[in-house]
């Protein structure tokens, strides 16, 4: 199952008709966490993909299960979902990139204590901690609440949200002032696009746009 999310993923990065990607759990969880040998790279080619992604929280989101619900850009989550990163009970640590990408949503606090004590995290409180985007009571409002971000997520731009994602992303690894250029460059080039020409017509216009992704 691991190597065939790995090839999606592959996939829609090079599909020109996939929008967005979103990931759930076929079970009562999430994921649990992943078995020995499974390709370091399956988190992180989710975390780089230029296109939107979202996690489908419809259980318990443990270990490695919860490191690749960090490398999705949207949470949605179930109520009675839990999330944990327990490495450390068995002598381990997270090697997905847990000790990074958790600090950066919940604070270095919150995530030192998850990753020291093992301890876990219910929905309500991965919520007020940022680290769930959207909640829901059950699995009938989880599917109307995903159903609701996808459609959302399918009627922006594509360009700009791939611009989006990507001066967000390298912005981390850099200084304030390093990220506003950064994102004055990407803005100027998003003013060259078709996308952005629609964007304006359609304003003008006063209609929905109709984004092409060029």
């Amino acid at each position: 199952m691991a190597v065939q999310l790995l090839e999606l993923v592959e996939q829609v990065e090079d599909d020109d008709e996939a929008r967005i990607l979103a990931i759930t759990g076929a079970g009562a969880s999430f994921c649990e966490g992943f078995d020995p040998g499974v390709d370091a790279r399956l988190v992180e080619s989710l975390a780089v993909l230029s296109k939107p992604t979202f996690a489908i929280i419809n259980g318990d989101a443990l270990d490695e299960g919860l490191e690749l619900a960090l490398a999705a850009d949207i949470r949605v989550a179930i109520s009675t979902a839990r999330f944990a990163i327990t490495h450390i009970k068995r002598g381990a640590m997270p090697h997905f990139g847990g000790t990074q990408r958790l600090p950066r949503l919940i604070g270095a606090a919150n995530a030192l204590r998850m990753m020291l004590t093992g301890s876990a995290l219910n929905a309500d409180e991965a919520m007020r901690s940022g680290l769930v985007t959207y909640l829901a009571k059950n699995r009938t409002e989880l599917g109307q609440v995903s159903g609701g971000v996808a459609e959302a997520l399918l009627s922006r731009a594509p360009v700009a949200a791939r611009l989006v994602k990507d001066a967000v992303l390298k912005g981390f690894d850099m200084t304030l002032e390093q990220g506003i250029r950064l994102e004055e460059d990407l803005y100027a080039l998003l003013q060259t696009t078709a996308d952005r020409a629609e964007g304006v017509r359609a304003f003008l216009e006063k209609r929905k746009p109709l984004f092409r992704g060029a």
